[in-house]
């Protein structure tokens, strides 16, 4: 039987509860890892993802070779690195002859794989081989636009994928309101062809436009490569319809006293101590009785006006 191990200090207690299940769950967080053998390229795109999710993703540095994505059995401590650093995304890159410069992203529900999109990655710019003014560098952990280019997005099922799994990754934390001027990146994705995207990140730089809304430059800023989609793999569909339940609304705090009926309606119950009018002491002061005392005066007052009959004296 497995033992059921319960938190013995309060922060042990406070961890669990952060990863507990949440209507409003927190943001997603990254895992970085790299197989066996790695290139320089791959160590450096794999580097500046982590650099691009910093403060939501943990890089693991050294190799692993139990990970093999795609295949029975080899994902086994994948999902084993999920659990122990609560991360719902990952990236995991790997060389080889047959793959050269293979990244792996993937998503998990439930620390257990989802789904997979496996890509391979040419014509790599880093951060530090693009020259551009350092004054409009993104500031970290600001929200992204996205920009998808090319009607492979909406017709190619490995681009649509794809388009789920890089917004996943980099969207950063769910809001509702953004304010304009926080507002400093945009990852541009270009469909070249069904199984070829070009990946960009941009800075962006607000300029007057003479109208309410500014005029926006797009400047070049790194990491951009070729991300060529070579396997993927989708979600069954009862594991999808599982993972997209949503629960409901915070549920409504129960007020006392008050139920709700089809027909009548809101119902309310209204509850009354004894009152004991008989125990209480009535005077003649009481403000209740002023107006028949006043009633009861003016009658006796309208009686004595009245003539007096005369008497008939009978024979």
């Amino acid at each position: 039987m497995l033992q059921i191990k319960t938190p013995k200090t309060a922060k042990a207690k406070r961890e669990l509860d952060k990863r507990a299940p949440k209507l409003v769950e927190n943001a997603k967080k990254t895992l970085i890892l790299q197989g066996t053998k790695s290139s320089n390229v791959l160590n450096t795109v794999l580097t500046e993802i982590f650099h691009l999710k910093k403060g939501h993703a943990i890089k693991y540095s050294r190799k692993n070779e139990n990970i093999r994505p795609f295949e029975s059995g080899g994902e086994t401590s994948l999902e084993f690195f999920s659990l122990k650093t609560d991360c719902s995304l990952f990236v995991y890159g790997s060389h080889s002859k047959k793959r050269p410069n293979n990244l792996v992203l993937g998503r998990t529900y439930d620390h257990h794989i989802y789904d997979l999109v496996e890509v391979g990655v040419e014509n790599f710019r880093s951060m530090e081989s693009i020259s551009y003014d350092k004054k409009v560098s993104p500031r970290v952990g600001s929200k992204p636009f996205f920009a998808f280019i090319g009607e492979g997005f909406e017709n190619v099922e490995e681009l649509k994928h794809l388009k789920e799994v890089l917004l996943d990754l980099f969207r950063g934390e769910v809001v509702e309101n953004l304010n304009l001027a926080g507002l400093d990146r945009v990852y541009v994705c270009t469909a070249i062809s069904s199984n070829r995207v070009l990946f960009m990140h941009c800075a962006m730089r607000l300029k007057r436009s003479g109208t309410v809304v500014p005029r926006m430059e797009l400047v070049e800023v790194g990491p951009s490569m070729d991300l060529v989609v070579r396997r993927h793999r989708l979600p069954n569909d009862s594991l999808r319809k599982e993972a997209m339940k949503t629960a409901a609304d915070q549920p409504k705090k129960k007020v006392k006293n008050v139920s709700g009926d089809a027909i009548q309606g809101k119902v309310g119950k209204i509850y009354m101590p004894d009152q004991k009018v008989g125990a209480m002491a009535l005077t003649s002061k009481v403000k209740g009785l002023k107006r028949e005392r006043r009633e009861g005066k003016t009658k006796n007052q309208a009686d004595s006006h009245e003539p007096k009959k005369q008497k008939v004296a009978t024979e």
